[in-house]
């Protein structure tokens, strides 16, 4: 089961869309222009029309599975009392001082850039139900990182 937002859950509906309404017409479109070219059994651009739809597909079904196995969290039910899934938390490394914000997500919302951890990596394991206070200690490969919370807010 995959917690997430109900906006993480719109985007991978709408990725779903895209892939069966746009995409999978287009990987139909390219098996059918190779296989007009003649022999299939010399032909490399039919067979990787043919290795791109299965890609798809698999992506497609992935998707799908991830869809239907998501539990969609209601914020208005979530503390800002601990670390937990869809928390901001803002910290304060104290190796070096820098200042950091992330929202723990789940893996399907992940990304970096936009300021949003997987609830399955490292660090966000590592401040999960710490409170503001808290120094979490987190085993990267660097060695260790000791971050320290100042704020948890639930958007």
């Amino acid at each position: 089961m995959a917690y997430m937002s109900q906006e993480g859950y719109d985007n991978l509906i709408a990725e779903l869309r895209r892939l069966e309404g746009v995409e999978r017409p287009k990987a139909s479109a390219a098996i059918a222009e190779a296989r007009d070219k003649g022999d299939l059994s010399e032909n490399s651009e039919y067979d990787a029309a043919k290795e791109a739809q299965a890609h798809l597909e698999d992506k497609i079904n992935q998707l799908k599975r991830t869809i239907a196995e998501a539990k969609i969290v209601d914020t208005k039910r979530l503390s800002a009392d601990a670390v937990q899934i869809l928390s901001k938390v803002e910290m304060t490394n104290l190796g070096n001082g820098a200042k950091m914000s992330y929202t723990i997500v789940s893996e399907q919302e992940a990304n970096f850039r936009e300021g949003k951890l997987s609830i399955k990596t490292p660090i966000a394991q590592g401040l999960l139900n710490k409170k503001v206070g808290d120094v979490a200690e987190i085993r990267i490969p660097a060695g260790v990182m000791k971050l320290r919370i100042d704020k948890i807010s639930i958007d």
